[in-house]
């Protein structure tokens, strides 16, 4: 179940957030969503598809994605889970060669402060599964 933090968050597309992922539970609230707020210093805001590409650069950057960490009930990434990214952390990836795909329709629409829609697009995939 899904309890959301803000009911009225909208997408870079103009509607309703969707949910990002559940298994893992993802987001900064972990309610599986990409919404944010204040306490979101890090914009946890794209939904992402992440690959073993993007996975690699994000241990590379200081941020070891694929690693169980059983305190915090995370047992690690792998390519093809969808998780709330950092705004910046995806835009980082993009200028590497190593962004994952996003889920528009679970992206938050703060995530355009960062990177534009025109952007966001060409890296698209589909928002079921």
């Amino acid at each position: 179940m899904i309890t959301r933090y803000d009911p009225d968050a909208l997408n870079v597309l103009g509607g309703p957030l969707d949910p990002c992922g559940l298994d893992p539970v993802t987001g900064f609230y972990r309610n599986g969503c990409c919404e944010t707020g204040a306490e979101d210093v890090g914009l946890h805001t794209v939904c992402a598809v992440v690959t073993a590409e993007f996975l690699a650069f994000s241990n590379a950057m200081g941020n070891d994605l694929t690693t169980p960490v059983p305190a915090y009930r995370f047992a690690g990434l792998k390519p093809g889970d969808r998780w709330c990214l950092c705004a910046p952390r995806w835009k980082e990836a993009l200028d590497a060669g190593a962004a994952p795909g996003v889920v528009l329709e679970a992206t938050h629409e703060e995530t355009l402060a960062v990177v534009p829609l025109d952007v966001l697009r060409a890296y698209a995939v589909s928002g079921s599964g």
